[in-house]
């Protein structure tokens, strides 16, 4: 009889083999399983979660971490050309409006660092490339090539945990360009795709600061698309309980749409009037809130009535990558 193969039998337990093998799996394993929450512990959480899932055309300067060291300014974006993960340029102080209004040097400019919340191909380490991408760009001069060298660093660590965002939305990508008029041209068949593609977008502000709300246009309907920062089971039995109250609403001219999972948040959605301004529905995003926070308060086993409605509003819950 032959011999019987030890091929693929794997390592022997305890050799360093064995070891090697058992730390390669844990690696690939750590890279390919996105982090719940990746920007879990950062005030700017839920904004960030919108910029990186659907608002088309945004920047916010980084307010930077105490004690990250950053050789000049650098902006977050939701996308940049090409969709690549980071950028620098040299530009005129006072372009992109009052954001970007700084001393600038002699010359009247300064060095930019531009770092995208989408790119293209997705990061399987979203955490892990946006540190690299920010600790490249808030060093990086002119004509330097991103090369995504991986950072020693935390979020927290280069962004302030506590401070808000101030995002810019912007109508167009013009800002892609900044003062750079050859570079737009050389680009515009691009650019009016892109400017084509995008959709009026704006923020309204709870005065209790809880979550992002958005409001978004489509053209013949429009969103209103509230990224919340609560744990999910928590937020779904509140959202169950609002909603078996009868004040999951917006008012007249609104309905709740179904809520999605994204960046390991919740994201209740809201058909709205598309012929109203955003403006209009500060009052209903005040209520709303109210009820929430009410109901996010209340602790005690969901009654049967509200069991029903958490049911049907997760059984409409999708979930994004």
């Amino acid at each position: 009889m032959a011999k019987k193969s030890k091929r693929g039998s794997g390592p022997r337990p305890g050799s360093n083999r064995a070891e090697r093998v058992a730390a390669r799996k844990i690696r690939q394993a750590t890279s390919l399983a996105a982090p719940v929450r990746p920007f879990r512990g950062l005030k700017s959480e839920c904004d960030l979660v919108a910029m990186r899932s659907f608002i088309a055309s945004a920047t916010a300067q980084v307010p930077f971490a105490k004690g990250f060291d950053a050789a000049h300014e650098a902006d977050l974006v939701t996308i940049l050309p090409g969709a690549v993960p980071a950028d620098v340029r040299r530009r005129k102080a006072a372009v992109m409006g009052e954001k970007g209004a700084v001393a600038g040097d002699s010359d009247g400019m300064v060095t930019q660092g531009l770092v995208a919340l989408q790119t293209n191909p997705e990061p399987s380490d979203l955490v892990g490339s946006l540190t690299a991408a920010l600790t490249w760009a808030a060093a990086a001069k002119e004509g330097d090539k991103y090369t995504g060298e991986p950072a020693e660093f935390s979020l927290g660590q280069i962004i302030d945990p506590d401070a808000d965002l101030e995002i810019v939305v912007y109508e167009n990508f013009d800002w892609w360009f900044a003062d750079d008029n050859a570079a737009r041209n050389e680009l515009a068949e691009m650019l009016e795709r892109a400017n084509d593609s995008i959709m009026p977008t704006a923020r309204l502000f709870p005065s209790s600061g809880v979550g992002a709300p958005w409001w978004v246009n489509a053209g013949d309907r429009a969103h209103l698309r509230w990224v919340r920062p609560e744990d999910e089971d928590d937020l779904m039995n509140a959202l169950a309980r609002v909603h078996a109250a009868g004040h999951l609403t917006l008012g007249e001219g609104s309905k709740f749409a179904g809520s999605f999972r994204t960046h390991g948040l919740i994201v209740p959605v809201f058909d709205v009037d598309p012929e109203a301004h955003h403006e209009e529905w500060h009052a209903a995003v005040e209520t709303l809130d109210g009820h929430l926070a009410e109901a996010l308060a209340d602790t005690s086993d969901l009654t049967a009535t509200q069991r029903g409605s958490r049911a049907g509003i997760t059984g409409r819950q999708v979930t994004l990558r």
